[in-house]
């Protein structure tokens, strides 16, 4: 008789407040699908609503069954400099935990802004 399996896998979710857009990937950083709010719906302003973002969770599971991961790490990801994670990133974590996933670790993985790119102008400012 076959043991049941347990395959561990990589959730790199990235939500903005325009998109969300989720990529799974092995232990090895293969990449195994990526889903995104575009690809669920044609309306431009429904791409980051967490309706949208169940769907999003739906396909990954479709994904995951193929390669038998029921485990999994998350990353989430927001945009850089802006105030905090898009919503559909916890709708998805959520619908994941619904349907049976085990969620080993949440990490947040958004980009913080040190200094920035050099200002124009020179080193006196504008001047008229």
């Amino acid at each position: 008789m076959a043991k049941n399996e347990d395959n561990t896998g990589i959730l790199n979710i990235y939500a903005s407040f325009n998109n969300t857009i989720a990529t799974i990937t092995d232990l090895t950083g293969n990449t195994i699908g990526r889903i995104s709010g575009g690809q669920i719906t044609k309306h431009d302003r429904m791409r980051a609503n967490p309706t949208i973002a169940m769907f999003i969770a739906r396909r990954i599971q479709e994904a995951c069954r193929d390669y038998r991961i029921n485990t999994l790490y998350v990353r989430m990801k927001g945009q850089t400099g802006a105030t905090g994670i898009g919503p559909g990133a916890h709708a998805i974590v959520r619908t994941l935990t619904k349907e049976g996933f085990k969620i080993l670790s949440m990490a947040e993985t958004t980009a913080v802004p040190r200094g920035g790119p050099k200002k124009p102008h020179g080193r006196r400012g504008r001047r008229v």
